[in-house]
């Protein structure tokens, strides 16, 4: 892809515990990026070494609408595509750096 892309962090609980214990780190991604594509993405983003990306479709969810005075409107919620981005050992990203200072001040 020629044009730069910025991949959206997800901040979660279980994104967090994943990146401390398998330094991998999820991306929402747009669905027409292929593996290489986020690889090349996150590397030039952050500066770090990519070395496996897996991904995955999550499709929307059924939802119903509901109005003032009127019967429930079926709707859908936007399908969401995520990526799970393995780094080297010793790379890491800083998106939770700032809880773990405020974790640490609140210690002592």
């Amino acid at each position: 892809m020629s044009k730069s892309v910025f991949l959206k962090p997800r901040l979660s609980e279980k994104a967090y515990a994943t990146s401390e214990v398998t330094n991998t780190y999820v991306f929402d991604v747009p669905a027409d990026m292929n593996k290489h594509a986020i690889a090349d993405a996150v590397a030039a983003q952050y500066e770090v070494t990519v070395t496996n990306v897996r991904i995955t479709n999550i499709p929307g969810k059924a939802k119903k609408l509901y109005r003032k005075r009127t019967r429930g409107i079926e709707t859908k919620r936007n399908d969401v595509r995520k990526a799970y981005v393995t780094l080297k050992q010793g790379d890491n990203l800083p998106f939770f750096a700032g809880s773990e200072a405020e974790a640490g001040e609140e210690a002592k």
